[in-house]
């Protein structure tokens, strides 16, 4: 896999772009913090821009991550196939997932999805969570956010920090554009394999959502 690294427990961490960081309360963070103080040895699948704060504070509570920058690498170009005569080029969803998501059969325990839905090409959406969820453990964790507008402060693409408490750093990750917003009932059907999922409210431009494998 391209954008697939995992780190155990002695992960010095990987240096990312520097930047002031914000803090965001987040309930569903501080439900899927929890399971992971409640668990030993999981497996944690973050998707998102690589931080080391994350490599470290999850290889803090005993646990091995793998991550995945799935945004930065849909936006590059040879991801796009040639159109017939009169057609839009197309997203090549099924060479992107093999290249990208073949996990090589290891499971997780955990998956922080973040806003990555909203900053990616439609048609790869729905795939990815049936590949994700495919990669899941019985009873296993997703923790995904969605935007609710188009517009507003929190549109532009950040990285996320894990922090100890219900809050979750927010620091500017690039200049990629969000590409859709998903509302409650599509989000539902992207989840609907899953055993269970809950929705957070939220006072700004993200809701959350936290599901069951």
């Amino acid at each position: 896999m391209r954008n697939l690294f995992g780190v155990g427990d002695r992960s010095k961490g990987v240096r990312g772009p520097g930047g002031e960081r914000t803090l965001r309360h987040s309930s569903g963070w501080a439900e899927m913090l929890k399971y992971l103080r409640s668990s030993e040895s999981l497996r944690v699948l973050d998707i998102g821009p690589t931080s080391s704060t994350n490599i470290n504070f999850i290889t803090g509570l005993g646990h091995s991550i793998y991550m995945a920058n799935l945004v930065e690498e849909a936006s590059r170009p040879e991801w796009m196939v040639a159109p017939a005569p009169g057609e839009p080029p197309a997203f090549d969803v099924e060479r992107f997932l093999a290249a990208n998501l073949n996990f090589s059969g290891r499971t997780f325990d955990a998956v922080i999805f973040w806003d990555t839905a909203d900053y990616l090409p439609e048609a790869l959406v729905a795939p990815l969570f049936a590949r994700i969820h495919g990669a899941m453990q019985a009873g296993g964790r997703l923790l995904a956010f969605a935007h609710t507008k188009a517009s507003g402060a929190e549109v532009g693409f950040f990285r996320y920090h894990l922090t100890a408490e219900d809050t979750v750093q927010m620091q500017s990750g690039g200049s990629y554009p969000l590409r859709q917003v998903y509302n409650n009932r599509q989000i539902e059907k992207f989840l609907g394999s899953f055993s269970s999922f809950r929705f957070f409210l939220a006072k700004d431009n993200l809701r959350e959502v936290l599901a069951t494998r």
